[in-house]
């Protein structure tokens, strides 16, 4: 169950030397205030063995999702300024233009669901600051870990997600 009373916490990256080559691994670190620092390396994978979302779950999976967020806004980016580069809608041609056209709505709609996607993103990680991330939003059960890999901003179990699906699907024939 997610916890109830809430910890201040100090997050610090920091670097450490692992070899006399020079080599440097980035530490995350999670300092809260009645317990010690908790280090995880960027190789760390939760277990299933742990406590379920314990605090390297927490933050294995804010990094996880920031760096997901990160991608998605450097892509949003590129393809927002190639997309405004190249303008064939002045071409004589009317397959052209159309064609152009075409390809532009596709790209739109991909970086519109790109962007709710950065929105959902950003609700999971409000959700990791509350302690309430990892946990069904209906039924206060743990997702899952095999889950929250594959899918990091999982609001819900699996039959709690085919329950929506399923009331989503009658309410969008009616």
């Amino acid at each position: 169950m997610p916890k109830t009373n809430k910890v201040k916490k100090k997050v610090a990256k920091v670097k450490i030397k692992t070899t006399s080559k020079t080599k440097s691994k980035v530490v995350n670190k999670l300092k809260s205030s009645n317990k010690g620092l908790i280090k995880i390396s960027k190789t760390y994978m939760p277990k299933d063995t742990e406590k379920y979302m314990c605090e390297k779950h927490k933050i294995f999976f804010r990094m996880k999702l920031q760096d997901w967020k990160k991608e998605l806004i450097k892509a949003n980016n590129e393809a927002l300024y190639n997309g405004s580069m190249d303008d064939n809608s002045i071409s004589a041609d009317i397959v052209d233009q159309a064609s152009s056209y075409t390809d532009k709505n596709v790209e739109m709609k991909a970086i519109n669901r790109q962007i709710k996607l950065i929105s959902e993103i950003d609700k999971a990680l409000a959700r990791i600051r509350e302690d309430t991330y990892g946990f069904c939003l209906d039924t206060a059960e743990p997702i899952g870990l095999k889950r929250l890999m594959a899918r990091p901003v999982a609001k819900y179990t699996i039959a709690a997600q085919e329950k929506h699906e399923k009331n989503e699907k009658v309410h969008a024939d009616d």
